[in-house]
């Protein structure tokens, strides 16, 4: 569990100014690992912090992945999905009930292994990895 203080040393480290909603927004996400939507998060804080406004949470999760401190996630068609944890790791969605969970990348060096274009035209600044199909619990349904 993430305490106040390592929340907003994490924010700072990032250049963000550690506001209240921003504080709560990280600290939700660094807790939980259900990959949520900008609704989800606004849903499970608006009822402990009642000034937060769906606005506040979508515009915190916008600075927070510009910012470089979360990834923002388009493996969900519908929505942008948000994850706290900066480690290398792939996601993989569930096509039947939409669960994402992180899958832990164990040969990463192989990554770099990876034939990448020309990079005099551009710089990669990021890759994630996505996998699809159907979870333990839809294949046992």
């Amino acid at each position: 569990m993430n305490t106040i203080n390592q929340v907003k040393n994490k924010l700072l480290s990032y250049n963000v100014k550690p506001s209240l909603q921003r504080i709560e927004v990280m600290k939700y996400l660094l807790e939980y690992k259900n990959h949520p939507t900008a609704d989800m998060i606004f849903n499970e804080l608006s009822p402990s912090i009642p000034t937060l406004s769906k606005t506040t949470v979508y515009n915190t999760l916008k600075l927070l992945s510009d910012s470089g401190v979360i990834q923002s996630l388009n493996i969900d068609e519908k929505n942008v999905r948000y994850d706290g944890d900066l480690s290398t790791h792939a996601h993989f969605r569930c096509t039947k009930c939409g669960k994402i969970l992180d899958i832990p990348l164990e040969n990463q060096d192989n990554l770099n292994k990876i034939p990448m274009p020309d990079s005099r035209d551009f710089q990669i600044t990021e890759c994630q990895v996505y996998y699809k199909g159907e979870c333990k619990d839809c294949q046992k349904n």
